[in-house]
């Protein structure tokens, strides 16, 4: 029996993500495992094969009553057992040395904080968009960075805000600073590029300014999602 305390709890959330859950799981066991870590697929409500592929890679699934990023999230850090938590998103894999990096961080004081992000695309203005990434800006703050936070600071923050099914990667960073040094760690997470090259590379870029700037002017959630649908090949 294994009577480790856990150190970190990777929690990702999915909806039908059958075509890159293996990869993003197999890339986690990969890592160097020098600290005790669980692994949390939160899902909402797949319809593919998601679910069964989460668990064959010895995660564990949590079913989550809501759909949405935020729902699921708060839903995985209710049920992790961690001192941190680090939410993934499933199209997402981390650094190899992710953990020894993490803990790292947590034992230099830092309460929070997240990875640079790299595209699988190597199309310049990815490569250029990515680059800004290093900066502790919160304009440059996407969720594909993922986050790690200790669980202490995560549940006096309130959690990711359910009522925000656009930007709640980013609006939580604004509250986690409130309680903790924040840290972007010098290390890349790699993140899909499908959205970019569904709907072509500047008009996907265009979009999301769009909608950070729709969301600072206090547009509601109901017209950025209907507006989101609306432009967003899927």
């Amino acid at each position: 029996m294994d009577n480790r305390q856990t150190f970190l709890s990777i929690i990702i959330p999915t909806y039908n993500e059958a075509g890159h859950i293996v990869r993003t799981l197999n890339k986690i066991h990969a890592a160097n495992e020098t600290h005790h870590t669980e692994i949390i697929v939160v899902d909402g409500g797949s319809t593919d094969d998601t679910v069964a592929l989460a668990a064959a890679a010895r995660a564990i699934v949590v079913q989550s009553e809501r759909k949405g990023r935020a729902a699921q999230m708060n839903k995985g850090g209710a049920r992790a057992t961690g001192e941190m938590l680090y939410f993934l998103h499933a199209d997402s894999t981390p650094p190899t040395n992710f953990m020894h990096d993490i803990h790292a961080a947590h034992s230099q004081g830092v309460k929070s904080g997240c990875f640079r992000l790299a595209f699988d695309c190597h199309h310049w203005f990815l490569r250029a968009n990515a680059w800004f990434t290093r900066f502790d800006l919160n304009a440059f703050r996407f969720g594909d960075q993922s986050l790690f936070v200790t669980k202490a600071v995560f549940q006096k923050s309130g959690g990711f805000r359910e009522d925000l099914y656009i930007m709640e990667d980013q609006e939580i960073i604004h509250r986690l600073k409130k309680h903790g040094k924040f840290a972007v760690l010098n290390d890349n997470v790699v993140t899909s590029a499908r959205k970019y090259l569904e709907n072509g590379i500047y008009r996907m870029q265009g979009i999301f300014y769009a909608t950070w700037i729709l969301y600072y002017l206090g547009y509601s959630q109901a017209r950025l999602v209907k507006l989101h649908r609306r432009f967003v090949r899927r």
